[in-house]
C-alpha cells in the first residue's frame, strides 16, 4: 500500500491500512491514522497528527512551518480530525509559537489550493470552495460553507451554518446562520436553504429571521438590537448562540 518512491521518515507512525502514493514525503514527527489515503506528490511535515481515513489529493502540504514573521522558533502543532478530504493543492500550516496548534476537525472537504493558516481552529462538516484562504488565527465553526476565493481576515471567527458568497472578502466576523457576500462583505438573509436542508423546525426559522431583522435591519447599535431580540425574539437555543457569537466579537460583525 505504500509506493516505492514515496520517503517516509523511519520515525514517522503509519496506521494500518494506509495507501501512500508516488513521490510523497511523510515527515519525521509525523502520525497518519488508520485508512489514510495519500495519492502522489503529498507532503505532510512536522509535528502533526491526522486522524482516520483522510484523504489527500496530489501537491497539498500538510503541517508544514507558518508563514508568520513572528515564528521564533519551537514545537509547533497540527491536530487534523478523521474522515477529512484535502483536495489538490491545499496546504495547511502549524502553530506560530512554541506550544501553539493549528486544529481541523472532522468530516471536513476542502477544494483545490484551500489555505489554512496557522493556528486556525476549524470545526467540523465544514465546506471551503477552491481558493479560500484563511489568515492566522481564523476560527470556523460547525457545517459553515465558504464559497470560492472568499478571503478571511485574522482572528475572524465564521459562525455555524453560515455561507460566504463567492470572492468575499471577510474583514469581521461572520454571524451564525446568515449569508454574506461582498467586498467588503456585508449580510443579505439567513441562510434559509442551509436551516431547511438540515430539519431545523419552523419555529427556529422563524425566530431566526425576526432576529436577523432586529440586527441587521432596523439600524439599531449593537447593544440595543440584541437587547431587543432578547426581549421580543422566542429564546430558542439558535437565537441564544446569535446572541452569544456576537456579544463575544472583537472585531465586529459583517452588517
Amino acid at each position: 500500500m505504500i509506493h516505492s518512491t514515496a520517503i517516509i521518515h523511519p520515525k514517522a507512525q503509519i496506521g494500518s491500512d494506509c495507501e501512500i502514493g508516488p513521490y510523497c514525503v511523510i515527515g519525521e514527527h509525523v502520525t497518519l491514522g488508520e485508512k489514510c489515503k495519500l495519492h502522489a506528490h503529498v507532503v505532510v511535515d512536522g509535528h502533526t497528527v491526522l486522524g482516520a481515513r483522510n484523504e489527500i489529493f496530489p501537491f497539498a502540504a500538510i503541517g508544514l512551518k507558518t508563514q508568520d514573521l513572528k515564528w521564533s522558533g519551537g514545537v509547533t502543532h497540527l491536530r487534523v480530525g478523521d474522515d477529512n478530504v484535502f483536495r489538490e493543492g491545499v496546504t495547511i500550516h502549524s502553530g506560530t509559537k512554541d506550544g501553539d496548534t493549528t486544529v481541523v476537525g472532522s468530516h471536513n472537504l476542502f477544494l483545490t489550493h484551500v489555505h489554512i493558516a496557522h493556528d486556525c481552529q476549524i470545526g467540523n462538516h465544514i465546506i471551503m470552495s477552491g481558493f479560500v484562504g484563511l489568515a492566522g488565527h481564523v476560527i470556523v465553526e460547525d457545517h459553515a460553507v465558504l464559497g470560492g476565493y472568499t478571503a478571511v481576515h485574522q482572528f475572524c471567527r465564521i459562525g455555524t451554518r453560515c455561507m460566504t458568497g463567492g470572492c468575499s472578502r471577510i474583514p469581521q466576523d461572520v454571524t451564525p446562520f446568515t449569508i454574506v457576500e461582498g467586498n467588503p462583505a456585508v449580510a443579505r438573509a439567513i441562510n434559509k436553504i442551509n436551516l431547511e436542508r438540515a430539519g431545523f423546525s419552523d419555529e427556529a426559522q422563524s425566530a431566526l429571521r425576526s432576529a436577523y431583522k432586529i440586527i441587521f435591519r432596523e439600524e439599531l447599535s449593537t447593544a440595543n438590537a440584541l437587547a431587543k431580540v432578547e426581549a421580543e425574539v422566542p429564546p430558542l437555543p439558535e437565537v441564544k448562540h446569535l446572541v452569544q457569537f456576537i456579544r463575544a466579537s472583537e472585531r465586529g460583525i459583517c452588517k
